[in-house]
């Protein structure tokens, strides 16, 4: 169902919010899991600012382009090749520190008008543009959770 747009940019700056205020967390909280077995959350922050980037990319896709068929990632493989243990949390909180502001715009001048734009995800198939942008902020949600369920256990 579609958001209201002020509801959708208060989500969007919220959750950008409680993401930055994670990465300040100390070093020794950083290998805790929400369930074992599970990404822990330095893991979690960087699979974050990834998914940031890969769905901000979609939304200038799509904006942008006609009819476009936009590629999915593998989140397993991404964490394990690109050795989110080693990455520097200062590098992904900058990112995300830039890019959601980003987001915030292109949300606060598309999302209404091109709300029913379609496009083609090669995993889950026929998509629209408003339905990327909700899941900018509920995907962040969700991580947000598990770091919490991490931090608590």
């Amino acid at each position: 169902m579609k958001q209201s747009l002020p509801s959708l940019i208060e989500a969007l700056s919220d959750t950008q919010a409680q993401t930055l205020r994670y990465f300040e967390l100390p070093p020794d909280t950083w290998s805790k899991q929400y369930a074992p077995g599970k990404w822990n959350v330095r893991q979690l922050l960087h699979h974050i600012t990834d998914a940031e980037t890969m769905l901000y990319a979609r939304v200038r896709w799509v904006i942008a382009e006609p009819d476009p068929t936009l590629l999915g990632f593998d989140q397993d493989r991404w964490c394990e090749q690109l050795d989110y243990e080693r990455i520097p949390l200062e590098i992904s909180k900058a990112i995300v520190a830039a890019t959601r502001p980003a987001v915030i715009h292109l949300a606060e001048r598309f999302y209404e008008s091109l709300w029913d734009k379609p496009f083609v995800h090669s995993e889950t198939g026929p998509k629209k543009l408003g339905e990327e942008f909700e899941k900018i902020a509920w995907h962040n949600a969700h991580h947000l959770r598990q770091i919490e369920e991490a931090m608590s256990a």
